[in-house]
């Protein structure tokens, strides 16, 4: 099996908590490295500052951090790609830790000829013991501990590793597609990533109700179906009556009491969101 070279990107933005431990668990990534340290020729590391009210430093020598103006995680992953080296792209969260061979086994397939895409379903809640991290689960329907429903197909939309003359075949992401612009990718390309096995890593919830409510309405800066009337029909649907009802029944069957406190916070970050992207066209944090 060949081996290539590989471009880890990480956008980031407000996110210096938890940047540091991202960075610490590539740095002890198997595929390739060097016994000198950090990544190795074969692992190039870049950290795209999408306009931090605190700018990004990195300790690692070996990492490059670049900078722009605020404008969201697809403009910051496309930054980083044009920069890249590699012959292969990997996209993570700078709230993201890894096991050691997470690079080594997400590219398997790709340094085979197998596919030219993939991602992981071995994706772990990594601060699960906080209440507000579960109530983010239950929320979003996954299963305990894992970032993912059950059932979840081996074929998706986001990319985790892709050949970089793949992604640039096509453009890139989409720039203006708000939360979901890391679907755009798929689109252009006309297929999905293809799942890997063994390829571990941990994400982090929001875990305090500051979080929630930033991420929700972050969530909420996407394109709806059906235009106006989708965003009006989701403005109801995360009104404050629904998220009473929705988050008292739920917080009884999923044994959560503060699962309606999630609820209302979640829901009017939501709200917040929608309106902030119908009226003001941000597709950014």
């Amino acid at each position: 099996m060949s081996t290539k070279r590989v471009s880890v990107i990480i956008p980031t933005y407000n996110e210096e908590g938890v940047v540091g431990a991202c960075l610490e668990s590539l740095s002890k990534q198997t595929y390739k490295q060097s016994l000198a340290g950090f990544a190795g020729k074969d692992l190039e590391i870049i950290v795209v500052d999408d306009g931090s009210e605190l700018p990004v430093t990195s300790h690692w020598s070996p990492v490059t951090v670049l900078r722009q103006k605020h404008q969201g995680p697809g403009t910051a992953r496309n930054l980083g790609a044009k920069e890249a080296k590699g012959e292969i792209l990997v996209f993570v969260d700078a709230d993201m830790t890894f096991d050691p061979d997470f690079i080594q086994k997400l590219i398997e397939p790709i340094l085979s000829g197998k596919t030219k895409g993939t991602f992981s379903k071995d994706e772990y809640v990594s601060n699960w013991d906080n209440v507000w991290a579960r109530c983010w689960s239950i929320n979003e329907g996954w299963e305990p501990k894992r970032r993912h429903p059950k059932g979840y197909p081996d074929k998706q939309k986001v990319f985790r590793a892709i050949l970089k003359s793949e992604f640039e075949r096509v453009g890139g992401f989409d720039e203006t597609r708000g939360y979901n612009d890391d679907w755009s990718l798929s689109e252009k390309l006309g297929y999905k990533a293809d799942v890997v096995s063994g390829a571990v890593f941990y994400h982090k919830n929001p875990d305090n109700l500051i979080e929630i409510f930033e991420q929700a309405k972050w969530v909420a800066k996407r394109r709806y179906k059906l235009g106006i009337f989708g965003i009006a029909y989701n403005l109801l649907v995360y009104s404050f009556p629904d998220s009473l009802w929705v988050g008292f029944w739920k917080s009884l069957f999923k044994k959560e009491p503060l699962f309606i406190v999630f609820k209302i916070v979640y829901d009017l970050g939501v709200f917040i969101g929608i309106l902030e992207y119908f009226l003001f066209g941000k597709v950014s944090k």
